[in-house]
């Protein structure tokens, strides 16, 4: 059987154990400090116990719950830097690592799902993953036609634990805030349950990757690996080599953390009006550099469709607020309901809301930095005085919280990155409502 807690009262207790052990070391580290013991010191041993606890719990559990954690990990770059060390480590083995199937369940689950013959449609298939996701894991095989192949299985039990995770994890969304400063996970949880079922059918998956790969087959920019079959829980398609974008991060070259950041960030505008869909699972995982420069995709279960491209209501919010013409952009906030009925705002209160768009593009070439977006995620995140107000005014629709959620995760990791990129171009190019209407252009 699978080694996933798939019992809803274990999976519960499992995520419990996250803020009771919080709880317990702040109460044992109060002690310390008391006694004399060095604050700095103190809390930096805390945050990593809480780190390492978080990250290994949402590994163990996968399902709703790894998914939130890889949905963190994508800002971690806007943790303060004196929580930031413990985590990074913890987050970046998330995206990759947690305990994997045995061959017995992934052999059982091929049966069910390419039938008992599947071995034929091999010509080898390595029994050890290649690499963990969500809710599935990856092995690599090579197909009877000789190509390499990536086969993904998904977890037995899976859907089960997806959704009791999804549940629990709404409940303790308010407690990962003194886990990860600055991070709202609510929105994320929500958005995830309202998405839950798409991503447990990999038909789904296969029918959106098929989609990718033919707009952008033979681009120059951008390496999709096309599907090689499909059903319900088992996906297979064309392997991919390149370098990760965590070993970008981690060790890259600037050319090469440049060259990823402008590709990512070109990727997620563009996609919406190549190809109708936006690719809705931004974490470094799901990027590799390939040796001729373009950007390989992979992992296509969360895509959301926009035939007409991303809304134009987006792009013009961003260019009123780059000329700060703040008297049109706040009725157009209050008319499509970014801000909550009754309340009001300020100019400067509507400029670092929109603050991870707009600092950018005020130049033809951007540096995305981790102190920048501490920076401006303290402003955004702020409790305290006129900002708490201005966090209860200011309002995310529905419609636009899956943009907004993947474009900064883009910009979270091309601040991971330390990438120059030419974000102005970018959004001059592909995002509708930018440009300015009579010359075409944006201009200041």
């Amino acid at each position: 059987m699978s080694n996933i807690p798939r019992r809803s009262s274990a999976r519960t207790a499992k995520l419990a154990s996250i803020p009771l052990g919080i709880a317990g070391r702040a109460a044992v580290g109060f002690g310390r400090r008391i006694a004399g013991g060095d604050r700095k010191a103190i809390d930096s041993e805390l945050n990593a116990k809480a780190a390492e606890q978080l990250f290994a719990v949402l590994g163990e559990l996968k399902g709703g719950a790894m998914k939130l954690g890889q949905a963190l990990s994508v800002m971690e770059a806007a943790i303060p830097a004196e929580f930031a060390e413990p985590y990074r480590e913890s987050l970046n083995k998330l995206q990759a690592e947690a305990p994997p199937l045995p061959a017995k369940d992934v052999h059982r689950m091929l049966d069910r799902q390419l039938g008992t013959k599947w071995r034929e449609r091999f010509s080898s298939f390595d029994d050890e993953p290649a690499a963990s996701a969500s809710i599935g894991q990856v092995h690599r095989a090579v197909w009877a036609d000789g190509r390499p192949v990536a086969v993904k299985v998904q977890y037995p039990g899976a859907d089960e634990a997806l959704r009791a995770d999804l549940k629990t994890l709404g409940r303790f969304a308010g407690l990962f805030g003194s886990v990860m400063p600055g991070v709202d996970v609510r929105p994320v949880i929500d958005e995830f349950t309202a998405r839950t079922e798409e991503e447990l059918d990999y038909r789904i998956e296969a029918n959106n990757q098929r989609r990718f790969a033919k707009v952008f087959e033979g681009d120059p920019q951008f390496a999709i690996p096309h599907i090689v079959a499909s059903a319900p829980k088992v996906v297979v398609s064309e392997w991919m080599t390149g370098t990760p974008l965590k070993n970008i991060i981690a060790s890259g070259t600037p050319e090469q953390r440049n060259v990823a950041g402008a590709l990512l960030a070109e990727f997620h505008f563009a996609s919406p009006a190549r190809v109708g869909l936006l690719h809705c699972d931004p974490h470094p995982g799901n990027f590799m550099l390939m040796d001729d420069g373009r950007l390989g995709v992979i992992d296509f279960g969360a895509a959301a469709p926009f035939p007409d491209g991303l809304p134009p209501i987006l792009g013009t919010m961003v260019r009123l607020a780059v000329r700060e013409e703040f008297d049109e952009l706040t009725e157009l906030l209050h008319d499509h309901g970014f801000v909550l009925p009754g309340r009001t705002v300020t100019d400067q209160e509507i400029a670092d809301y929109l603050r991870p768009f707009t600092d950018p593009i005020h130049t033809e070439s951007f540096h995305f930095t981790r102190a920048w977006l501490q920076r401006i995620a303290g402003v955004a995140t702020d409790m305290s005085g006129q900002q708490f107000r201005t966090a209860r005014a200011l309002n995310l629709p529905a419609e636009y919280l899956m943009i907004f959620r993947v474009l900064l995760g883009s910009v979270g990791i091309c601040a991971q990155l330390d990438a120059y990129a030419p974000y102005m171009g970018i959004l001059t190019w592909w995002m509708p409502g930018f440009a300015d209407p009579e010359t075409d252009s944006i201009t200041r």
